[in-house]
């Protein structure tokens, strides 16, 4: 299918065009199967804005695809140039549904000259153009001018403008600014300022400075420089200047300074540093090097010889940019666009179709979208894992769910700041010092008395994480658990079969897996908890698991599976799943049921007339179910790797309140993913709840 190009331009460099490029492909991705990105002109081999974009899930493309040519290119022989941007911007367009091309950077071509380039390249790929505008310092009629001079260029040159996006707004500007620039009928969208977005990394402060790591984490330098301070100044004046996320530089021979600031960023009481720099000619002492290598522990510290003037001049103006930012700064990116954009507006301007098909990135979408439409509250009992804040920085910046994290509060956010992240959302409980110690401790006596335990004995028990989210669960502190990274399987979801329990009228827990293929989501179970279930376990399971399908948005369609279909087969695990068939369709005769099947006629249509015509399922089996967790397992698996499916779970199904379990494996994007499902199960599970603070 040919693409529709799209293409974002604006007349002048340093607006935040990366920002929106990410968030014109986030919405894109969720719409269509195949999203396409494209640099027409490039600076040289390594382009920042192309790297991040390429690193979206939706982009399945190598640098070497999506650009065109050099700004050298252009200026040797400009109408070759144009020529070969059109000519790979057209085979990669055949490749893709929807291709973003993303304008040059002004970092070359005088301003006017650039941007009547990039109309004509526009005009001629017969792609609509976003336009980009810079609102920084500028009142809303100077917005306006800027809009109205660079439509009239791109008009000019036979391409047309169907939306206008403003960015870098002051706030109380912003709808002034879209009143002027809506009044010519065109769509436009206004961003605010946000000065994180426009921090340089403390890896930018290392290049500018021509500094190198003398000690601390690397993996911290990508945290945001969000407050640059020198630190010539007398302690008791330092350290009241100190802001979260400031980076200092200050001379090498001020030990008292370099002392005071270590031992700051180390106090619960001061806000974390993102990074300091040692500056001048001065070698540190061997015992202040030693001090400074204990007391810095994981905080970047730099040195470079250059001098106080010059160096401080050099971070003031050193812009950062989403290609060397944090995944908070991504993440505040998208978060900004999605909360501005109408993506209605959006695509029916730019004439895009959404496609009918569900594509992983599709179903991803759908959870976010669903989770926040009625904000669940999670609990995350394991505040000790840096992927666990990393996942929970993200599901609080995009509105995931709101969120309790169990650990010590200083220590979990003082490892926070350290990685750049915002958790200040967040509330942090320490199990062992917690008000609900008590209330669990009698409250998990009561439910285990028939095991002869005892308030001493529950007090001890309750301290466990894995035990006091269950217990904030099953009380209502919380709407549900996400645990796992860094405990077994048994750990976490031992104590809801002994507080929570399973549903009214399911007998057992059972673990499903959406399998999303390229083009439609799949329910596989049991894939995860019940070795060999019986005629009965197998009933619950598919009644679970087309309940599960319906919660995500999945017709269910059952397919009861084994080696034989129809009436064929013979033999004790055959007659299992037969019997088990007939009593999904007596306990809930609403659904759509087939088997004993084989999984080729589950799911293939051509298989399916042979083995099983007009039967309503076989060839169109959404849900399909195992017979054991052996068969399950290693399916899902199968096909996970074989097929390049994305499978999202395991997901707990039978519980009175979900409790989801993670793989210690598990990325960032799982944990983030599952707190999604987990929101979206206590919508259903629990129905409209009440606001935390009236419920504790």
């Amino acid at each position: 299918m040919k693409a529709r190009t799209v293409y974002l331009a604006a007349p002048e460099g340093n607006i935040g065009k990366s920002t929106i490029a990410l968030g014109l492909i986030d919405m894109f991705a969720t719409r269509v199967q195949r999203v396409g990105v494209f640099r027409p002109v490039v600076s040289g081999p390594d382009d920042g804005v192309l790297q991040v974009l390429l690193r979206h899930d939706g982009v399945d493309l190598t640098y070497e695809d999506c650009v065109g040519v050099t700004y050298d290119d252009v200026h040797a022989d400009p109408e070759a140039a144009l020529d070969a941007i059109l000519t790979k911007a057209r085979a990669l367009a055949e490749r893709c549904e929807v291709l973003v091309a993303v304008g040059s950077d002004y970092t070359d071509v005088a301003g006017p000259t650039e941007l009547a380039f990039n109309a004509t390249i526009a005009a001629n790929l017969n792609a609509p153009v976003v336009l980009a505008v810079g609102a920084r310092e500028r009142t809303p009629a100077q917005v306006k001018q800027v809009a109205d001079v660079a439509i009239a260029e791109i008009l000019a040159h036979h391409a047309h403008v169907a939306a206008v996006f403003a960015n870098r707004c002051a706030p109380q500007d912003q709808r002034a600014i879209a009143a002027e620039l809506s009044s010519e009928g065109i769509p436009a969208f206004t961003f605010p300022e946000i000065s994180l977005l426009s921090s340089p990394s403390v890896r930018d402060v290392m290049r500018v400075l021509d500094a190198h790591l003398l000690v601390g984490d690397e993996e911290l330098l990508d945290r945001e420089a969000e407050h640059m301070l020198v630190g010539a100044m007398g302690i008791e004046h330092l350290i009241e200047r100190l802001k979260e996320g400031s980076f200092v530089i200050t001379p090498s021979d001020r030990s008292d300074a370099i002392v005071a600031l270590l031992a700051a960023h180390s106090s619960p009481d001061f806000p974390t540093l993102s990074g300091v720099a040692l500056n001048g000619p001065e070698e540190l002492k061997p015992n202040v090097r030693n001090l400074v290598s204990s007391l810095a522990r994981s905080l970047p510290i730099l040195r470079t010889e250059l001098g106080t003037f010059t160096a401080a001049t050099a971070v003031a103006a050193t812009r950062g940019t989403l290609a060397t930012g944090s995944q908070r700064k991504i993440d505040l990116a998208r978060r900004t666009f999605e909360e501005t954009v109408d993506p209605a507006v959006v695509l029916a301007a730019l004439d895009v179709e959404p496609v009918k098909v569900v594509t992983p990135l599709m179903f991803e979408h759908m959870l976010y979208e669903r989770a926040r439409a009625q904000k669940r509250h999670i609990v995350l009992p394991e505040g000790d894992d840096d992927r666990v804040l990393r996942a929970a920085s993200t599901v609080l910046s995009r509105g995931v769910a709101r969120l309790t994290i169990l650990g010590v509060e200083s220590a979990v956010r003082q490892r926070a700041g350290e990685l750049g992240l915002d958790i200040a959302e967040a509330t942090i409980l320490d199990p062992a010092t917690s008000a609900y110690l008590e209330e669990f401790a009698q409250v998990y006596t009561e439910l285990r008395k028939h095991k002869g335990m005892t308030v001493e004995r529950a007090r001890e028990i309750v301290q466990d994480v894995s035990y006091f989210g269950t217990l904030m669960v099953h009380l209502g502190y919380a709407d549900g658990m996400v645990s796992g990274a860094a405990h077994t399987t048994a750990h976490t979801i031992k104590p809801s079969f002994e507080t929570i329990k399973t549903t009214p009228g399911v007998s057992v827990v059972s673990g499903c897996f959406f399998m999303c293929l390229a083009d439609q989501v799949l329910v596989y179970a049991d894939c995860a908890v019940n070795p060999d279930p019986n005629a009965e376990q197998l009933a619950d399971i598919a009644i679970s698991s087309a309940r599960s399908a319906l919660q995500f948005g999945v017709e269910p369609r059952i397919a009861m599976l084994s080696y034989s279909t129809g009436s064929s087969g013979k033999g004790e695990d055959v007659d299992k799943v037969r019997r088990a068939t007939e009593l999904v369709r007596e306990r809930a005769p609403e659904l759509v049921v087939e088997g004993p099947i084989q999984y080729d006629a589950a799911v293939d249509p051509g298989v399916a007339a042979a083995k099983m015509p007009g039967s309503p399922v076989a060839g169109q089996a959404t849900v399909l179910i195992f017979p054991d967790l052996n068969t399950g397992n290693n399916t899902y698996k199968a096909v996970q790797r074989s097929a390049g499916a994305v499978a999202v779970g395991p997901v707990l199904q039978g519980l009175a309140k979900p409790v989801n379990d993670l793989s210690r494996g598990a990325t960032v994007k799982d944990i983030i993913t599952t707190v999604a499902i987990t929101a979206i199960q206590a919508q259903d599970s629990s129905g409209p709840l009440a606001p935390d603070e009236e419920r504790n």
